[in-house]
């Protein structure tokens, strides 16, 4: 006999759907207010245009030390957030505001104010050491680098160059910047290595931070793709409406639209009192919720449908209740999957992935609630307000 983890339960779900309607409006109005009335969302650069710098320190800098830096140069309203480990990784996120120009005038105006970061946060470091005509080894680039190599070692220069940079970037222990001209020792420079960083440091000095990335959106860009995000998650819900009304009955094709966007709707109201960013990840993962929610839809409706067939005498309630019932063990076992592995990337994922992780945790255990409170009453109540024809099952 095959292995049974979970034994079909006998609870009537739909007894209480008018109690899951009451929170189901409760949530999305809450969220609403706070949306529209309260802090509602904060923009990533992605949809609200401005610069977005990681930088990181050769020692930990307070986060208050470079908002007094910033404020003096009129960009106290930067969000500053510690990103890496002992306060030496920094990302700042940054706008301004830049109506009545076009698209062109806008980046240049954006680019501008990341580089009025940057040499903000830099400061004084490194002006004697220029003024002596040295670079700075923890921000130069790949051709510059070769080109201060070059007179040494000649058509290697380029090589070499590339295998610092490659160093610096991703293989030192401090994450991206050189502490010092000692630790050059263990970059793979071959047998030139110590010629190499003996050129090296009679040419350049280490600065104290060093740029990881910086990113410009243009206002236009920004409102593109909100636009974009918008009709996204749209056009995906009209095709599944399409599908499902095919499949099944436009009863059944509604209702799993309704549900679908209580289901973006909850998850953005309970991801609008936080302090996260929307942004592409955030897009992404409200379009895999709708994907994941759907499955688990059709699945049931497809069980609701074979029972029909089974069960003639009783009414159509009833047998939506035992087949959510019946479904309830595989949506535990897949539901529950999910969301162990969206909790890992949550907990260990890294910062890059941890919003898309916050809002899929949000989904798996939303998912699971609006296929079995949402999905199965509304078609109840549409047939309600349009009786089927007579032939038809009630």
């Amino acid at each position: 006999m095959p292995l049974t983890l979970f034994k079909t339960p006998h609870i009537k779900f739909l007894k209480y759907k008018y109690i899951a309607l009451a929170v189901t409006l409760v949530i999305i109005l809450a969220g609403a207010a706070n949306m529209f009335l309260g802090k509602g969302f904060k923009p990533g650069v992605d949809f609200g245009g401005g610069t977005l710098i990681r930088v990181v320190f050769k020692e930990p800098v307070p986060v208050s030390n470079i908002r007094d830096s910033l404020q003096n140069v009129g960009l106290g309203d930067s969000v500053i957030q510690e990103t890496g480990k002992e306060g030496r990784e920094v990302m700042i996120r940054t706008r301004q505001v830049t109506s009545g120009k076009n698209t062109q005038e806008q980046l240049e105006a954006h680019e501008e104010l990341a580089n009025k970061v940057i040499e903000t946060l830099r400061g004084s470091d490194g002006q004697a050491e220029t003024a002596q005509g040295l670079r700075d080894l923890n921000n130069i680039d790949r051709a510059t680098l070769t080109s201060l190599l070059k007179p040494a070692f000649g058509d290697k220069a380029e090589d070499l160059a590339s295998r610092l940079i490659s160093y610096r970037t991703t293989k030192t222990p401090g994450s991206g910047i050189i502490e010092d001209f000692a630790k050059l020792k263990e970059a793979d420079l071959g047998p030139e290595g110590p010629a190499v960083i003996k050129e090296v440091q009679s040419k350049t000095y280490l600065g104290k931070m060093t740029v990881i990335s910086k990113e410009t959106v243009g206002p236009q860009a920004g409102a593109d793709l909100r636009k974009k995000a918008t009709l996204a998650v749209i056009w995906s819900l009209i095709g599944m409406l399409i599908y499902i009304a095919v499949r099944f009955k436009l009863a059944y094709g509604v209702s799993a639209i309704v549900t679908l966007t209580q289901d973006v709707l909850i998850t953005l109201s309970l991801f609008s009192f936080t302090s996260r960013e929307i942004n592409l990840p955030v897009i992404a993962a409200l379009l895999t919720i709708v994907g994941f929610s759907i499955n688990d839809t059709i699945v049931t409706f497809d069980r609701v449908r074979e029972n029909q067939k089974i069960m003639r005498k009783d009414s159509l309630e009833a047998v939506m209740n035992t087949s959510i019932n019946q479904m309830l063990g595989r949506t535990i076992i897949t539901s529950g999957t999910v969301f162990l592995t969206v909790m890992a990337l949550f907990l260990f994922g890294g910062k890059v992935i941890n919003d898309f992780a916050f809002v899929m945790l949000i989904g798996a255990i939303e998912g699971v609630y609006s296929t079995v409170y949402m999905s199965c009453p509304i078609v109840l109540w549409w047939q309600k307000l349009f009786p089927p024809k007579r032939g038809f099952r009630k």
